[in-house]
């Protein structure tokens, strides 16, 4: 594992440039079709609504246990000024401005209201998308800073009105009413194979073996890596160093309540054993041997433990109630609410652990 730099401006927004970066070079040679150009966008599209959609059921469903909530909406958007050729990106989505809709949660607010991919913003809680700034060098400022209007809007009122238009050019306006949800968001990283969480925020890379697997499989991972901020994780790291011993604990704990998290998102719990045991076998080297983490064998057993304790929870109380059945191993100070950064499509994820890093 190794340390990252606490969420920034542009850490944080690499994946609302994950289609830049992969599309920079299509762009830039006018023979390329553009239904592959458009091939490419849905594609990546995809991937990132994957991960928006387990996270919101993985943060929707454990809201009742985490220290720090907020209302989200799950509604991630894209500004055309992150892509190589803005003119092209623009077209290619069927786009007369620079707002788009990139990904909407399924099952929130968002997907409810029926926005659809790629359909064009006009309007975020009274702002005209018109009168936006111009994107400057650094252009995820600008859809850092629409995103914190509608997180801000949301935690004001509880609900934030939208705006928009898909090809047919009729506006349409929805007010997103909120659903309370852990204080985590999740992004996409281009370029990357790992998944790693930093306090607020869970980032998956693009290339992450996971998107082969299954969304059971995938969504254990992901809930490996909210393990860790819910956990308080990466801050306690900050605190006490990031030595051998104290990081493997940390990774222990997000094993063990990577099933609880999974249990309360409407995943079977033995998931995250069956991920261990497909994951582990070919990538059980390099860090994964390190003294930073157990043996694959090793966590799986430890997995294996918690799913009787969550059947008696759920039992009792007809969830998996790991703020009072889960045994933590190390004694942090009170789960810091996480600082506020840039957006998800959960309303607020360096590095506290991955299963590889």
């Amino acid at each position: 594992m190794r340390p990252a730099a606490r969420a920034g401006g542009g850490r944080v927004l690499r994946h609302f440039l994950i289609i830049a970066v992969m599309l920079a070079a299509p762009f830039a040679q006018p023979a390329r079709a553009a239904d592959d150009i458009s091939a490419k966008l849905a594609a990546l599209q995809m991937r990132d609504e994957r991960v928006q959609s387990i996270g919101w059921n993985l943060v929707t469903g454990n809201a009742p246990f985490c220290a720090e909530t907020r209302p989200a909406a799950g509604l991630l958007l894209q500004d055309v000024a992150a892509f190589g050729d803005p003119a092209a990106a623009r077209a290619a989505m069927g786009l007369s401005g620079d707002i788009a809709v990139q990904a909407r949660a399924t099952g929130s607010p968002a997907d409810r209201a029926g926005l659809p991919v790629f359909a064009e913003v006009l309007s975020v809680d009274g702002q005209s998308m018109h009168s936006l700034p111009p994107a400057g060098p650094e252009n995820w400022q600008r859809l850092a800073a629409l995103h914190r209007k509608l997180d801000e809007a949301l935690r004001a009122r509880g609900q934030v009105e939208i705006v928009w238009r898909d090809r047919s050019a009729t506006p349409i306006s929805a007010t997103l009413v909120g659903q309370t949800a852990c204080a985590s968001g999740f992004e996409v990283i281009a370029g990357s194979r790992r998944a790693s969480a930093n306090g607020d925020r869970v980032a998956v890379g693009a290339d992450f073996v996971g998107f082969t697997y299954a969304e059971e499989l995938l969504a254990a991972a992901i809930a490996h890596e909210l393990a860790h901020n819910l956990l308080g994780h990466p801050g306690w790291l900050d605190e006490i160093g990031r030595k051998r011993r104290t990081v493997r604990v940390t990774e222990r704990e997000a094993d063990r309540l990577m099933p609880w998290l999974l249990a309360n998102g409407g995943y079977d719990p033995a998931a995250a054993l069956r991920f261990m045991r497909t994951w582990g076998p070919g990538n059980d080297g390099g860090l994964f041997r390190s003294r930073t983490h157990d043996g694959w064998d090793e966590r799986a057993e430890f997995i294996a433990a918690e799913l009787p304790l969550i059947a008696r929870s759920r039992a009792a109380s007809g969830a998996a109630d790991w703020r009072t059945g889960f045994r933590r191993e190390i004694d942090p100070a009170p789960i810091p609410a996480p600082a506020y950064s840039a957006p998800s499509a959960v309303s607020a994820g360096a590095s506290s652990g991955s299963p590889k890093e």
